[in-house]
């Protein structure tokens, strides 16, 4: 099963690229954030005219938002994580499959001037309680922009960007929160290595020197860890300042007879 990630920053701007790369890559699955519109209002690309389609929309109109498209009709579908305070904004869809749920998440920025980083400790609170119940029923996936580099190695120039906002201590202790929880880095079981970035700032060339953060992730459930195939970082798809990130799981049978 293929698993992909993208934060488009604006699907209306981006329908032609989103269609140009699925047609390329084929996924069981796609996972957006920071679609900035409402279904009514974009180009549906071809490729996804065939998934099964679940927006979550920002009260806020052209703001956040997230969308999943799915080629298996989900066993169910839910909105946010049930928290009033968190979920105006349109950051969680968690779609149900048999043997998992998809969590597609667009974690808040604690802003440049670190003024949402308060809010942005309760979320990630909160968050993990939310993963965690939905744990106590199956194993979870979840994938997205999470707006923090983890380590040192998961950005270009960590000296500079200590107490910078993706990179503060409370928004890394956030991430190892997630680790201690048992949840997977999928894409750290296969790449140890530093330099390998999914945003880029729009300024300076920054893109073209390589000079980015690792902010976009899939993580998994111990459980599933024997299941996990591969984990990518699509580096060279343009048009958003994020790039694309996926993973591909073996179907249960499969995993159980290679263990």
């Amino acid at each position: 099963m293929k698993l992909v990630s993208w934060n488009v920053n604006g699907i209306r701007a981006r329908h032609a690229q989103v269609h140009a790369w699925i047609e390329r890559e084929r996924p069981d699955v796609v996972c957006l954030q920071e679609t900035k519109a409402a279904p009514e209002q974009v180009v549906i690309p071809e490729a996804l005219a065939k998934y099964s389609a679940f927006w979550n929309l920002a009260e806020k109109k052209g703001y956040a938002g997230t969308a999943t498209f799915s080629k298996a009709k989900p066993l169910g579908t839910t909105f946010g994580i049930g928290i009033r305070e968190h979920d105006r904004e349109g950051r969680v869809i968690t779609t149900e499959f048999a043997d998992f749920f998809l969590v597609n998440v667009y974690v808040p920025n604690s802003k440049r001037d670190l003024s949402r980083l308060t809010y942005r400790q309760r979320w990630d609170r909160d968050f993990l309680a939310f993963l965690k119940k939905l744990e106590r029923k199956k194993p979870v996936v979840f994938c997205g922009d999470l707006n923090v580099a983890h380590t040192e190695i998961d950005l270009a120039r960590p000296k500079q960007n200590v107490k910078n906002h993706g990179f503060t201590p409370e928004e890394r202790a956030g991430f190892d929160a997630l680790v201690r929880a048992g949840f997977v880095d999928t894409f750290r079981v296969f790449e140890k290595a530093g330099g390998h970035y999914t945003w880029w700032s729009q300024m300076t060339g920054a893109r073209s020197r390589n000079i980015g953060w690792r902010i976009d992730y899939f993580l998994i459930s111990e459980a599933l860890r024997p299941r996990l195939k591969s984990a990518t970082i699509h580096h060279a798809i343009a048009g958003s300042d994020h790039c694309p990130v996926g993973i591909e799981l073996k179907n249960a049978r499969s995993a159980g007879r290679a263990s």
